[in-house]
């Protein structure tokens, strides 16, 4: 038999996550020069990292031959006093992806369905078809997250109901009302999964606190690698109801996040100037990057995130051409978008840049 005939039935078929093309990639494949190339395609953080974290992460290079503390105490602890929550409602994850995953395994099966926008953010599709369950998928309204639409899409057999906001690739933002309208529509069943990845880029996001008090059906997920520059070191967590946490606790495996991850993340939750600069020059680069492309005739989604979605007409042609002359953006045909294009808010420097190639692209 071949190991085909051996793996579990629809492993062969899963679909596999196609991250943006990294630099060292790109330079060999094109042969350009690394130094030169600007990568506008992952929505990392342009300004670093946190520099409280990255003074933390050198400490912990020290105890590389000790495991990490496996319950996490130090940034619980950190999360606990930050959010007014108690410990025992948070749980530390690879990344918020892998909590995604983690809630795949306690609440996901054959028969089960996920409930979840078109153009969302391909990891929720994944994770439901990974453990046998039906994506739901509702299209969006003007480029928009329609949450009405939403929640007449859910069904008794409805587990999990995704949305992120702002939301990954098209970057718009529910208010916090139509938010809390979805949450307390939810049927006993459901289970509303919060994706709060790019929330720090917002003044005031959503407090979903109150309806978490209040014992609704809701995890938030938040992560590290964005707003605070840890995306190389894969960190985030999630907050819900204690009874929910325990249960997700259950799936996760033993140090699951390493030491020196959960060190510079519990540093950067003190980095409050660096988040605070970071907040200011991402607003400063969507309105740079909005302009450009006003002043070119494309069509943009103005979004809330640290990137915009951009209507180029033949994406893939663009994003090639765009790839030659040294900047990496990201196309998103695979979210049914074939015409548009995410890029990444850079530095000043960097947005002019790829305006400029952009406008020399589409002249071509």
């Amino acid at each position: 038999m071949t190991f085909a005939e051996l793996a579990n039935k629809g492993i062969s078929t899963q679909p596999v996550y196609e991250a943006g093309k990294p630099i060292d990639q790109v330079a060999r494949e094109l042969g350009l020069d690394p130094a030169g190339i600007v990568k506008m395609a992952s929505n990392e953080n342009p300004h670093g990292s946190s520099p409280k974290a990255v003074a933390a992460a050198e400490r912990a290079l020290r105890e590389l031959n000790l495991y990490p503390d496996g319950g996490y105490y130090a940034l619980r602890s950190k999360l606990s006093r930050k959010l007014g929550l108690g410990m025992d409602q948070f749980i530390i994850g690879d990344g918020s992806n892998e909590i995604i995953e983690l809630l795949g395994h306690v609440f996901l099966a054959p028969g089960v369905e996920c409930v979840m926008h078109q153009a969302s953010f391909v990891v929720y599709k994944l994770v439901t078809l990974m453990f046998g369950a039906t994506p739901v998928e509702v299209p969006l309204v003007n480029m928009r997250q329609d949450l009405r639409t939403l929640a007449a899409a859910i069904t008794p057999r409805t587990r999990l109901v995704f949305l992120a906001s702002p939301a990954n690739p098209v970057g718009a933002t529910n208010s916090a009302e139509e938010i809390a309208e979805l949450v307390r529509a939810l049927p006993p069943h459901a289970i509303l999964v919060l994706d709060e990845a790019y929330a720090d880029f917002l003044d005031n996001p959503p407090d979903l606190r109150p309806l978490i008090a209040e014992g609704r059906k809701v995890i938030c997920l938040r992560t590290f690698s964005k707003i605070y520059g840890l995306a190389s070191l894969r960190v985030g967590y999630g907050y819900a109801a204690a009874e929910l946490i325990a249960l997700v606790q259950r799936a996760r495996q033993p140090f699951n996040v390493n030491g020196v991850a959960a060190a510079a993340a519990t540093a950067a939750l003190d980095d409050d100037d660096f988040v605070a600069r970071c907040r200011r020059e991402n607003r400063a680069g969507l309105a740079q990057l909005g302009a450009g492309f006003g002043k070119l005739g494309l069509e943009f989604v103005p979004g809330q995130g640290n990137f915009l979605l951009v209507k180029v007409g033949e994406a893939g042609r663009i994003f090639a051409a765009l790839q030659q002359r040294g900047l990496i953006v990201r196309p998103v045909k695979p979210y049914g978008l074939p015409e548009w294009l995410r890029i990444t808010v850079g530095t000043p420097p960097q947005n002019e840049r790829l305006l400029a190639a952009l406008a020399d692209v589409l002249r071509s």
